[in-house]
């Protein structure tokens, strides 16, 4: 079962916006290397958003097929057309994923009613472990604990990444959901904390530029080694709110750039990183121990 240092990986791109396959086969072997749990492939952070049916289901085959069995591929399958998610979702299922990451639908924003019968008509659909994302301040909507806990009691429903960024509400989510549902912290600023009071790990977006200390805070928290993941969880404070200056992935794509791990692309309405936040983001990949 998931847990620990999940990365939201990013999605290399030529200048031309074109997907950099061979950049993409890069990450997957250097998170294999530096000890990642697992990847989200085609998350936010994948800019999702941006690809097109076809190419969304062509990453997430070439990911899984990177990773070659050495790391679980978690597909990123979400979508706010239930028909959409559901063709995702089946396409990510023959390519092999181990499960995938289901978004509350956008913009069109349902009522937890909607929400629920939307999750339960994709996992009734199609035989895939699936995880639920909450993420409210991308969405503009909210899924309860209540609902949530309602979808729990679906076999395939497995767990769910909540990025609130509260860590009362992954408190709430603990309370309400049966124990063997996963828990994940889609906030990296609270993962710690997150991990500390009951979730079995974090979806991260900082995890693509310091795997190895993501992956050793986590399991420290996990094992209720305080102190441990207290001391690393400080090397990353700069690095978690840095990586957020301006909208993800802008900052993280930038970041991959400088460490020599991508080119520069990025596809608009995304633009490169701003000038002025090229020192914050460098000093805080110091802080960290990663340099570019």
């Amino acid at each position: 079962m998931f847990q620990g240092s999940i990365v939201a990986i990013v999605t290399p791109m030529l200048d031309n916006g074109v997907v950099d396959f061979d950049s993409l086969q890069t990450l997957v072997k250097f998170h294999i290397k530096e000890g990642t749990d697992a990847i989200v492939s085609v998350g936010t952070t994948g800019e999702s958003a941006t690809l097109s049916m076809e190419e969304h289901s062509v990453v997430i085959k070439k990911t899984i097929e990177y990773a070659g069995g050495k790391i679980p591929v978690i597909a990123g399958t979400g979508a706010n057309s239930t028909t959409e998610a559901l063709e995702l979702t089946d396409n990510a299922k023959a390519a092999g994923a181990a499960a995938c990451l289901l978004v509350t639908p956008y913009y069109n924003k349902p009522p937890q009613e909607g929400l629920y019968q939307h999750f339960r008509k994709i996992a009734e659909s199609v035989d895939i472990p699936q995880i639920l994302y909450n993420v409210p301040g991308r969405t503009s909507v909210d899924m309860t604990p209540e609902t949530t806990a309602r979808l729990a009691e679906i076999d395939n429903i497995i767990g769910t990444k909540e990025a609130r960024g509260t860590v009362e509400r992954i408190e709430q989510l603990v309370k309400a959901c049966p124990p063997d549902f996963r828990i994940f912290t889609g906030d990296d600023g609270t993962a710690m904390e997150s991990i500390l009071a009951g979730a079995h790990g974090n979806i991260s977006v900082t995890a693509n530029v310091a795997p190895a200390l993501m992956h050793q805070m986590c399991i420290a928290a996990l094992n209720k080694d305080e102190a441990t993941a207290r001391s690393i969880d400080a090397k990353l404070t700069d690095l978690n709110s840095a990586l957020f200056i301006e909208s993800s992935p802008i900052p993280v794509k930038w970041a991959l750039q400088q460490m020599g791990l991508i080119g520069s692309g990025i596809r608009l309405p995304l633009v490169p990183l701003s000038t002025g936040c090229h020192s914050d983001v460098a000093a805080a990949l110091k802080k960290a121990g990663v340099h570019g």
